[in-house]
């Protein structure tokens, strides 16, 4: 199943997923009840903006403000690929 972001989507994390940090593998994590996904630090970064009430638009403007580029794609990109996980809907 292919679901695709749109800039107006507000995201939101799962409600039985939450992100943490994994001290054995010294890594942020999305922890759900079937396993976990490792985030690097650009996943973390969009994670931690994805709150409910952000658009992917303003997620994406607020990182390309913080490193000076357009994520954009990225952003839309990585959040499409966490709903067709449903980690993120």
């Amino acid at each position: 199943m292919t679901v695709a972001m749109s800039p107006d989507t507000v995201p939101r994390i799962w409600r039985l997923a939450r992100l943490d940090y994994d001290p054995a593998r010294q890594r942020p994590v999305l922890l759900y009840p079937e396993g976990a996904v490792l985030l690097n630090d650009t996943g973390q970064a969009i994670l931690e903006l994805v709150d409910g009430q952000r658009t992917v638009a303003q997620i994406a403007a607020e990182l390309g403000a913080r490193y000076q580029t357009d994520v954009t794609a990225d952003v839309t990109d990585y959040l499409s690929y966490l709903a067709e996980r449903e980690l993120v809907q």
